[in-house]
C-alpha cells in the first residue's frame, strides 16, 4: 500500500500567497526536470487556452477542473498557467505535505495547500470558496478524488466540487459587483510515443518471474497481459474467497471489491453502501482513523485497523481496472494497463518516458447560486461530467491503434 494514509493529527497547510516564487519557478521551467525525470513526460501542448484567458480577463472566480490519470497532472497544469500569464491555487492531499521537505516547499511555493480527504477540511474548504470568491487565481481542484491511471474514462467524481463552487457563487452575488464563479474543465491526455513492446515486455517479465512462470514470449503481447490479469486477479481471489470465482470479468471484479469493502462497511457504516467506490472507500476512512491518529488504541487494535486500511486500498486499486478498457487496445491503454500491474505489485511503476501532454481546456461553466432541488444529479456535476468525458473521448482518438505482431 503507497503511503497515502497518515497516522498523525491533520494540520492545515495554507497556500503560499506571494508572486515572487511561482513567477521564478515559471519563468525557468523549474518543474519540467521533474516531469522528465519522476513521471517521463517530455513535452506538452495546451489547447484552447484563449477560452480561460477570457474568464481570466472577465475577472470570475474561476475552477480549473482535471481528470486525474497520472502523479503529474498537477504540475502539468503549470503549463497551461504559464501559457495565459498567471499563477494557480491548487487543493492538494495532505499526505503529499508529508513526503520529504523539498516536495512540502515546492508544492506550496506553487500555490498548493492541503485537503484533509479522510475528513472534513473546513479550513481548507473556506480557503477554497475565498479564493474563487475573491477572483485571486484560478482554482485547481481534481474532482475524481484519486489518480485513476485511466486516461480515457473518468471515474466518479466527489460532489464537494459542486459544494465550493456553488457556495462561492453565492458570496461573490452578494457583492453585487457582477463577477461570477465559472467551472473550466481541462481534459490532460498522455500520448506514449516510445516503443511499447519493449516498454511493456520488460514489465510483464518480471512479473511472471514473480509468478514463477517462464516469460510468455510465445503469446501475443495482449493475450499476455490478459494472462497476467487474470492470474493477479486469481491470486487475489484466493486470498479473499479461498478460491478462484467463476463468472465474469465485471462480476469478478465487483465481487472483489465488495468482498473488500462490505464486511467492513458492516461494522463501521451499520451496513452495506451503494455507489461508486471512491466515496464508500472516502466514509470508512472517516470511521477508521480518527482513533489512530490521536494514539488512543492498544497496539493489536492498531495493526487490524492498518490491515482494512490496506483492503480498502486494494479495493479502490481494483475498481481502477474497467473491464472493457482493452477490447479496442491503443498503445497508451495498454502503457496503463502494465503500469497499473507494477504499481499494484510493487507501489511503484517504473518510468518509461517519451509522454506528450496535451492540455485542453473546454468551455466555461457558469455556476448558478441555487440549484434545482429537483434533479436528481447536482446540474453543475452532470454538465462536468459531460463535458470533460466528451472531451477525453475525442482525445482519445489520437492514441495510435496496438497492432499485435508479438506473437
Amino acid at each position: 500500500m503507497q503511503n497515502i494514509v497518515i497516522e498523525k493529527p491533520y494540520k492545515f497547510r495554507p497556500p503560499h500567497r506571494g508572486n515572487w516564487w511561482p513567477s521564478f519557478i515559471q519563468a525557468f521551467d523549474l518543474y519540467w526536470p521533474h516531469l522528465r525525470r519522476n513521471e517521463g513526460i517530455v513535452s506538452c501542448e495546451v489547447r484552447n487556452e484563449e477560452l480561460l484567458a477570457a474568464s481570466l480577463q472577465a475577472g470570475h472566480g474561476i475552477m480549473l477542473t482535471p481528470n486525474h490519470a497520472r502523479n503529474g497532472d498537477p504540475i502539468v497544469i503549470g503549463a497551461l498557467a504559464k501559457k495565459v500569464h498567471t499563477h494557480v491555487y491548487a487543493m492538494a492531499s495532505w499526505h503529499l505535505f508529508n513526503q520529504d521537505w523539498f516536495t512540502t516547499f515546492a508544492i506550496r511555493k506553487m500555490g498548493a495547500f492541503s485537503i484533509n480527504r479522510e475528513g472534513v477540511d473546513r479550513q481548507a474548504i473556506n480557503t477554497a470558496i475565498e479564493i474563487l470568491e475573491t477572483a485571486e487565481r484560478p482554482l485547481v481542484v481534481f474532482p475524481e478524488g484519486a489518480v485513476s491511471r485511466t486516461n480515457d474514462q473518468l471515474h466518479a467524481m466527489l460532489d464537494g466540487v459542486a459544494f465550493i463552487a456553488r457556495t462561492a457563487a453565492k458570496r461573490r452575488a452578494k457583492r453585487g459587483d457582477g463577477g461570477h464563479v465559472v467551472i473550466h474543465p481541462v481534459a490532460i491526455k498522455y500520448l506514449f510515443r516510445g516503443d511499447i513492446n519493449t516498454a511493456v515486455n520488460g514489465v510483464l517479465t518480471e512479473i511472471e518471474h514473480r509468478l514463477s512462470w517462464h516469460p510468455q514470449t510465445t503469446l501475443a503481447m495482449l493475450d499476455r497481459i490478459k494472462k497476467v490479469g487474470r492470474a493477479l486477479l486469481c491470486l487475489k481471489e484466493l486470498e479473499y474467497f479461498g478460491r478462484e470465482q467463476s463468472g465474469t470479468f465485471p462480476d469478478r471484479l465487483a465481487g472483489l471489491i465488495n468482498r473488500l469493502l462490505v464486511p467492513l462497511e458492516d461494522e463501521w457504516l451499520g451496513g452495506q453502501q451503494s455507489g461508486p467506490v471512491v466515496p464508500r472507500v472516502k466514509n470508512l476512512r472517516m470511521k477508521i482513523l480518527p482513533e489512530m491518529v490521536h494514539g488512543t488504541l492498544d497496539e493489536r487494535e492498531r495493526q487490524r485497523r492498518w490491515q482494512q486500511l490496506a483492503a480498502i486500498y486494494l479495493a479502490q486499486q481494483v475498481s481502477c481496472y474497467p473491464p472493457d478498457y482493452l477490447t479496442n487496445p491503443t498503445v497508451d491503454r495498454l502503457l496503463e494497463t502494465i503500469e497499473r500491474f507494477e504499481e499494484d505489485l510493487t507501489d511503484k511503476a517504473r518510468v518509461h518516458g517519451s509522454l506528450h501532454a496535451v492540455i485542453q481546456v473546454g468551455e466555461a461553466i457558469e455556476v448558478s447560486s441555487e440549484r434545482d432541488r429537483k434533479a436528481a444529479t447536482d446540474p453543475i456535476m452532470a454538465r462536468l461530467d459531460h463535458d470533460l468525458q466528451g472531451m477525453l473521448d475525442k482525445l482519445a482518438l489520437e492514441s495510435a491503434v496496438f497492432h499485435d505482431d508479438s506473437a
